[in-house]
């Protein structure tokens, strides 16, 4: 199976774009990584991996959202962004996941990246505003990778969306990545109304046919100020997103993602591992994207460095989520999650306003802990790159 997806990337894909992909995703991230580890042997911290939000704004309204896409708009400015990379790339920082809102609307955005020449990006889309030129300006640009994001079927997708007609131009977009030979990936946020559909061996030979090289899932959040307990996964539904992911790895052509897991098929938490945080459209330092409070903000007359490193709420979160669960603390036990937040007084980072009350009225529920269900990687290839580049970092020690 390896080798027939090595075929499909040498076959699809722009051979320049593949080398951008191994030389800065690639061995750009295992040197992040390798740092991250240095730091933590000499008791400091800095993630590898960085998420930035760079606009609130969106053209969809989708369920259980937790950004203030209604709101007057939010942004990193370009010259606020421009520093934040430059900065985290100093501190060995190679690999960002650029989300929004919808990051496609931030004007100028390739010019950005295009500055940033040695660093690999993830563009967090729902691919409406994937044209033919735009995706003709990321082939030139060559270290971008977009990540469209698809709900569920036809009725599924209108209904998650808030909007009509948006799997079409969904897929539209990606037609345009197929196009231009760009390196380009799936997401779902898998719930209740599309873990049949989208969890299945039919959906991802689907992709296949559609010029998809990896897909990632995620398991859906019901945070914000129109949450959607109801689609949550049950344990058992995790679980079953944990086989299934394992056994596509072994017997599909395409690359399969998942954050959650570690090497042994013990669950983990990226915020918790110390591995990844958040940088908001307003410029705090959140803990992950759902998590939204924060007690530093990069508009500080400080080093990026030392807003994170040095920054008590986010390691008293860290320590306090690893000791509490290995799924998700704001799932599992938002009341560990507020205690952290009100002894630390951080600040509510969302514009409603709301976030305390919505974190108050929370009621815990499952993740993608699933104590004594193990299911190790059976891939060799991912099984190693997990245990060196993704797992528990001790955090759970």
């Amino acid at each position: 199976m390896l080798a027939k997806f090595v075929w499909r990337a040498l076959t699809e894909i722009d051979p320049r774009l593949l080398w951008k992909f191994a030389v800065n995703c690639g061995l750009g991230a295992v040197h992040s990584v390798a740092m991250f580890k240095a730091r933590l042997r000499r008791g400091r911290y800095f993630p590898p991996f960085l998420f930035i939000s760079v606009t609130s704004s969106c053209q969809l309204r989708c369920q259980g959202c937790w950004v203030d896409v209604d709101r007057p708009r939010r942004m990193i400015s370009p010259a606020r962004l421009d520093a934040l990379i430059g900065a985290a790339e100093r501190l060995g920082n190679r690999f960002f996941g650029i989300l929004g809102g919808e990051p496609l609307l931030y004007e100028g955005l390739p010019d950005i990246l295009a500055a940033h020449p040695r660093s690999y990006f993830q563009l967090f889309t729902n691919g409406h505003l994937l044209t033919d030129e735009y995706c003709r300006r990321l082939r030139r640009l060559g270290n971008v990778t977009p990540l469209v994001s698809i709900e569920g079927s036809e009725t599924v997708s209108d209904l998650r969306r808030g909007r009509h007609n948006v799997l079409a131009q969904t897929l539209e977009g990606l037609e345009n990545c197929r196009r231009h030979r760009l390196i380009t990936g799936v997401a779902t946020s898998v719930c209740r109304n599309n873990i049949d559909d989208l969890v299945s061996e039919q959906w991802l030979r689907r992709l296949i046919d559609l010029g998809v090289h990896y897909v990632w899932y995620y398991l859906y959040r019901p945070v914000g100020p129109r949450p959607e307990p109801r689609l949550a996964l049950s344990m058992e539904q995790a679980l079953a997103v944990r086989r299934f992911i394992v056994e596509m790895r072994c017997r599909m052509p395409i690359g399969i993602i998942d954050a959650y897991w570690d090497d042994k098929g013990e669950s983990l938490c990226p915020m918790a591992t110390g591995v990844s945080h958040h940088i908001s459209p307003g410029g705090d330092v959140e803990p992950c994207p759902v998590i939204q409070f924060a007690v530093e903000n990069i508009a500080e007359a400080r080093p990026l460095y030392e807003l994170v490193s040095r920054s008590r709420f986010l390691a008293d979160l860290r320590a306090a989520a690893a000791r509490a669960t290995r799924g998700c603390v704001l799932l599992e036990r938002p009341d560990v999650l507020l205690e952290v937040v009100r002894r630390h007084r951080a600040r509510d980072t969302t514009q409603r306003g709301t976030a305390l009350a919505e974190l108050e009225a929370m009621k815990p529920m499952s993740s993608q802990y699933t104590p004594g269900a193990l299911i190790p990687e059976k891939s060799r290839l991912y099984r190693f790159a997990k245990k060196h580049w993704f797992f528990g970092f001790g955090a759970y020690a």
